[in-house]
């Protein structure tokens, strides 16, 4: 295995989530885009390029060879989990870097990594229709979703949060209906939207194909709050650290998932194994990207259905 060295003796404010997302572009050659960090000597396991790989009765992995390139679908406008620097071209985050871990054991490195983002509306027939082959973002498991797609995982487990304006009188939440009269925006498509507007019929909803939108509304004072899931709006807020702040404890379970085409069990067990059995790249992809947040996760167990 490949090493490198870690970030380390960065402090655990959320605030450095977006400064230690832009400087660590991470790819299986070079994880992190080097070796910087404030003094670490500490190295962790990353991954390295698998080859000779053989998935016989994957018709994903058939497609994937066939094209001699991996087509990921991704989300580009989430600090910390997937996000494209369009100044520099750099994608970073915890997801991308997850993509990248699962091209790296189907034997393809960077440089055969097609990333096309996808908004979250669109995902499933994105997979249904071959856009992708396989989709890592912020993508949560669904009985609903599982009807059209299959997914590997969970690699991820956290909860739909809000983010208010850092002036807002709203300090805490305890539970969602305190938002009732006000109006709150989230991604069409989303989990967090569908959850509002099938259970909380009093609060007013805006939505977006991009998360980033709702983030420019709330900034503008057009929405009195942002809500997805908590992950995400860490990253906005660090972003944001003067105009945004992340209130409240989160209010359900969203468990992330890889989004796989219905029926390919051979790739979903490969993705699954992936995960079970290489812990520690999954905590240095973890450490890399969100463990300055505060966040305080541990690698879930898959659900090999």
């Amino acid at each position: 295995m490949r090493r490198t060295r870690t970030l380390a003796g960065i402090g655990i404010a959320a605030a450095a989530l977006l400064a230690l997302t832009g400087c660590n572009s991470g790819t299986p050659s070079n994880p992190g885009g080097g070796t910087s960090g404030d003094g670490g000597g500490e190295e962790s396991t990353w991954f390295e390029v698998a080859s000779d790989v053989s998935l016989d009765g994957s018709p994903t992995f058939d497609k994937i060879e066939e094209a001699g390139k991996v087509t990921v679908g991704v989300k580009e406008d989430q600090p910390g989990l997937g996000y494209l620097d369009v100044t520099t071209g750099e994608r970073t985050g915890f997801d991308v870097d997850i993509a990248r871990w699962i091209a790296a054991s189907l034997g393809y490195d960077e440089d055969k990594i097609e990333f096309k983002p996808i908004a979250s509306a669109n995902r499933e027939q994105a997979i249904v229709n071959g856009d992708v082959d396989y989709y890592v973002g912020t993508y949560s498991i669904t009985d609903k979703r599982k009807e059209q797609i299959d997914f590997a995982g969970p690699y991820f487990i956290t909860g739909q949060g809000f983010l208010v304006g850092a002036d807002s009188e709203i300090d805490d939440v305890t539970d969602v209906s305190d938002f009732n009269g006000k109006t709150v925006c989230s991604a069409t498509g989303s989990t967090p939207i569908q959850n509002i507007k099938a259970n909380f019929p009093e609060i007013k909803t805006k939505e977006y194909d991009l998360y980033s939108a709702c983030v420019e509304d709330l900034l503008n004072g057009s929405v009195d709050a942002v809500t997805t899931d908590q992950a995400i709006l860490i990253g906005y807020a660090a972003q944001y650290p003067d105009e945004l702040k992340v209130v409240g404890d989160v209010f359900t379970e969203e468990r992330y998932g890889v989004g796989l085409p219905k029926g390919d069990d051979v790739l979903r067990a490969h993705i699954n194994d992936l995960f079970t059995d290489n812990p520690d790249i999954w905590q240095a992809i973890f450490d890399k990207n969100l463990g300055s947040s505060g966040i305080k996760v541990e690698q879930p167990a898959v659900d090999a259905y």
